[in-house]
C-alpha cells in the first residue's frame, strides 16, 4: 500500500495547469476522501480523481478511463464518465482522471427509502448487465464460482458471531449454503459494476440517483452486483427488483431464479463486509466507517426474513 499522499487543492490546480490548461482557471475543492482515492470538484461539473493510498488505485482508473466511456451512454442513470487522463509526473507519481460530477449523497448517509428506486435500480443493472467482450477485465476475487468463497464466508461468520453481531448464525449459513447449491452462471460474461456498496451509490430525497465509482469494473456472473438489492433497497422493494430485472434476452426463469439464488450469497458476503467495516467505525479503527454497519445489518435481517 501507498504512504497517504498530502493532496491539496494547489497540486490539482498544478497538475491541471501542467497537463490539462484548459481546465485549470475552474475553482478547486475537496469533494470526498474515498478508500482509493481523494475526490477534488472542479468547477460545477466536472471532478479530478487522484489515488492516494492503494496500490491498485493506479490500475482501477485506467480501467475506468479505457472502458467506461463506451458504457456510460447505455445507462439510465448517471454515471461519472472519465474525460482526460492525467500521466504520473515529477509533481505526482501516480496516474489520475477528470470526470464528470454527478449530484446526489451517498446511501450510507442518505439511503434509499422510496421503494420506486427498484425498478431504477433494475433498469441500470438489466441495462449495464450486457455481454462483454473477450478482452474485457477480470474480477480479481469477485464475481466467480460463489463455492470459491466458502472458506472466506466461513471465517467471516466465526469471526462476526464471535463479537456478538450476528444473532442468528445458523440462519445465515442456511442462506449461504442454498446460495452455494444454486446452479453456476452458464451465460457469457456480463459488464458487471463489481463494487455497488452504499457510498458507491448516490441518492436524492430518498430514491436512486446515480452511482458512481466503476473501478472494479469487470465481466462474470450478474449474480454478484444483484446482491445490491439486498444491501441498497429498502424493506419489501427486492421482490419488485427481481420482476423488473432481467439479464441477457432470452433468459428463461429458471436461468434467472438460479442467479437470484446465488446472489443471495453474495449479499451476505457483502453485508458481512458492511457490518466488519461499521463496527472498526464504531471502534476507532483505521478504515472504519459507521454507516456501513446498518446497511448491512439490514440486508442479513431481509435475508432471513425472506426465508421465513
Amino acid at each position: 500500500m501507498h504512504s497517504r499522499m498530502d493532496l491539496t487543492a494547489e497540486l490539482v490546480r498544478d497538475l491541471l495547469r501542467e497537463q490539462h490548461p484548459d481546465l485549470a482557471h475552474l475553482p478547486v475543492r475537496l469533494g470526498a476522501r474515498g478508500w482509493d482515492n481523494q475526490l477534488w470538484r472542479l468547477g460545477d461539473d466536472l471532478a479530478v480523481r487522484l489515488p492516494w493510498a492503494t496500490e491498485s488505485a493506479d490500475a482501477l482508473l485506467r480501467k475506468e478511463f479505457a472502458w467506461v466511456p463506451a458504457i456510460a451512454p447505455h445507462l439510465p442513470l448517471p454515471v461519472p464518465v472519465p474525460q482526460r487522463l492525467g500521466e504520473p509526473s515529477e509533481r505526482f507519481p501516480r496516474p489520475w482522471i477528470v470526470t464528470t460530477w454527478v449530484h446526489g449523497e451517498p446511501a450510507d448517509r442518505a439511503p434509499i427509502t422510496r421503494a420506486t428506486s427498484a425498478t431504477r435500480l433494475a433498469a441500470f443493472l438489466t441495462a449495464l448487465h450486457q455481454p462483454a467482450p473477450a478482452t474485457a477485465p477480470t474480477g480479481r476475487d469477485r464475481g466467480g464460482p460463489l463455492s470459491r468463497s466458502t472458506a472466506r464466508f466461513a471465517e467471516l461468520l466465526g469471526a462476526l458471531t464471535e463479537l456478538g453481531l450476528i444473532p442468528d448464525p445458523a440462519g445465515v449459513r442456511a442462506v449461504w449454503e442454498d446460495a452455494v447449491a444454486a446452479p453456476e452462471w452458464r451465460g457469457p460474461a456480463l459488464w458487471l459494476h463489481g463494487d455497488l456498496h452504499p457510498a458507491n451509490v448516490l441518492t436524492a430525497h430518498g430514491a436512486l440517483r446515480g452511482v458512481i465509482d466503476f473501478g472494479d469494473l469487470f465481466a462474470g456472473d450478474p449474480a454478484f452486483d444483484l446482491a445490491a438489492a439486498w444491501i441498497l433497497l429498502p424493506d419489501g422493494a427486492t421482490d419488485l427488483f427481481h420482476t423488473a430485472y432481467g439479464t441477457t434476452p432470452g433468459a428463461d426463469r429458471e436461468h434467472l431464479d438460479a442467479t437470484l439464488r446465488r446472489a443471495r450469497g453474495w449479499a451476505v458476503l457483502r453485508a458481512f463486509a458492511g457490518i466488519l467495516i461499521g463496527d472498526a467505525g464504531l471502534r476507532g479503527r483505521p478504515g472504519g466507517k459507521p454507516t456501513w454497519g446498518p446497511p448491512g445489518q439490514d440486508a442479513l435481517r431481509r435475508l432471513l426474513e425472506s426465508r421465513r
